[in-house]
């Protein structure tokens, strides 16, 4: 099992090329981390945004007028029948069938940086963070009552933790 993660830096001038380097490692090893503690598969893609474009994005998706820090949209295309696309043999699992889509994270860069001002930890632990919170979205979790919040957060923790980020 294994996750193939896409990673796309929409406002590289937000970042530093050694910093965008560091923020793409970073991100690949909490969710391969996530995926393995998860039993998760698939691929993923995560895209870095501004304030301005998480904002319609949360706006035209959640009727949410304001930018937030994290967006997660969910495929999970496992048994929906046929796909429309066509893929190489070697884009293929080892066992030869499609790789599960997961869904699509968007993080907001200058959001990340302003909360991790404001809870008092590294701008690097807030993208885990939201990375990892991200992809827990995509394969089921959700913090709508709290008893389900308390797991997702408490799962959040120990991911990271795992990979030695701590606050």
């Amino acid at each position: 099992m294994s996750l193939t993660i896409y990673l796309e830096n929409e406002v590289p001038d937000l970042v530093s090329e050694e910093e965008n380097a560091e923020i793409e490692q970073l991100i690949e090893t909490v969710l391969q981390r996530a995926s393995e503690l998860e039993d998760e598969a698939g691929e993923v893609s995560v895209t870095l945004v501004d304030n301005e474009m998480i904002h319609q994005l949360n706006l035209q998706y959640r009727q949410v007028d304001r930018p937030t820090d994290v967006l997660s949209f969910a495929l999970d295309e496992e048994g929906e029948g046929e796909l429309d696309i066509i893929y190489e043999e070697d884009e293929l699992e080892e066992n030869g069938e499609i790789p599960r889509l997961l869904g699509d994270i968007i993080i907001s860069i200058p959001k990340a940086k302003e909360q991790a001002e404001e809870y008092g930890h590294s701008f690097h632990r807030e993208l885990a963070f939201l990375a990892v919170h991200g992809f827990l979205h995509l394969i089921g979790y959700d913090h709508e009552v709290e008893a389900a919040a308390q797991a997702m957060f408490a799962r959040q923790e120990e991911i990271l933790q795992s990979c030695n980020i701590t606050r």
